[in-house]
């Protein structure tokens, strides 16, 4: 069955998505609210740990939500900090706009980041990019400076959308972006599956795909289109900068998309997991929580 953009079918079977994941997408947080965009774009935030702790703010990838940070919000290392999550425009529980200039502008994007920090009250935050998500936080510094910022980590990070960046996934994407249900369903499974060098477990990969399937079809056709200010953004920043990357990535070339990011910010730190693909935040949590902690602990102390 094919569903044109903006489909009545389509919504329905969103809507009842959204109830069934309603309890889990509450599950791990203390607090829920939303925030608005400078364009009217509604974002979903999500707040765990002490909120009287460094803030942390946390930015998924493609296809993710605030729900791909579980092995961060309930880790009993990072409850000292105040661990904020929200769903990017187009996924989850935020707005999801038809217009595809929406999500073609990356400044949109900065401005949803912006306006979590701002509403959110956070206090030199520590940004935490996974895939996308470092090219979101990319966008915020270009747009706004690190001023309001303590630093960022970029996990997976896609630096810019350049062949030489990223791995080569045609039919995936092209799957991601068809109008019929099936190779659209498909795609975004071999997505997900492409994030993990080893498979998550059952429950974990089915919840996944099903917040997968929330993100919207026009975000999906137009997101390989972003505008990535990487000179500005990481040109100009001062703050400390810290990359991870898992050396079994499967959509992102960890040592060209490091290099790239160190040519323009040459003071940014790398690091590599070598038990890891897409997701050493998920693959590898120990690891990657604790040198979270000691990142934001020094990082708040400058």
């Amino acid at each position: 069955m094919v569903f044109s953009p903006g489909s009545s079918i389509r919504y329905t079977w969103l809507y009842y998505i959204v109830l069934l994941l309603a309890p889990l997408l509450a599950h791990g947080t203390n607090r829920a609210y939303t925030v608005e965009s400078l364009d009217g774009v509604k974002i979903a935030v999500q707040e765990a740990g002490d909120p009287q702790g460094q803030p942390i703010i946390f930015v998924h990838g493609l296809l993710g939500s605030h729900l791909s940070w579980d092995r961060q919000v309930n880790s009993p290392e990072l409850q000292r900090f105040r661990l904020i999550t929200f769903d990017m425009r187009g996924h989850g529980l935020s707005d999801k706009p038809v217009e595809l200039d929406a999500y073609r502008d990356g400044r949109h994007w900065a401005e949803d980041l912006a306006a979590v920090i701002k509403e959110s009250g956070a206090r030199e935050p520590v940004l935490v990019g996974w895939s996308l998500g470092a090219a979101v936080t990319t966008n915020y510094l270009a747009s706004f400076g690190d001023g309001q910022i303590a630093g960022a980590v970029y996990v997976g990070g896609v630096i810019e959308l350049k062949p030489e960046q990223l791995v080569a996934q045609p039919t995936v994407y092209s799957g991601m972006a068809s109008s019929d249900l099936r190779l659209h369903l498909e795609g975004e499974k071999e997505f997900v599956a492409l994030c993990f060098s080893t498979a998550p477990d059952d429950a974990t990969f089915q919840r996944t795909i099903a917040a997968a399937a929330m993100a919207s079809s026009e975000m999906q056709s137009a997101v390989h289109g972003m505008s990535i200010d990487a000179a500005k953004g990481l040109g100009s920043m001062h703050k400390p900068l810290l990359l991870i990357y898992g050396e079994q990535d499967a959509l992102v070339q960890p040592s060209a998309s490091a290099a790239r990011a160190k040519e323009l910010y040459p003071r940014a730190t790398v690091e590599l997991y070598a038990g890891s693909g897409h997701s050493p935040f998920f693959e590898e949590p120990t690891r990657f929580n604790r040198d979270l902690s000691a990142f934001v602990d020094a990082a708040s102390a400058h």
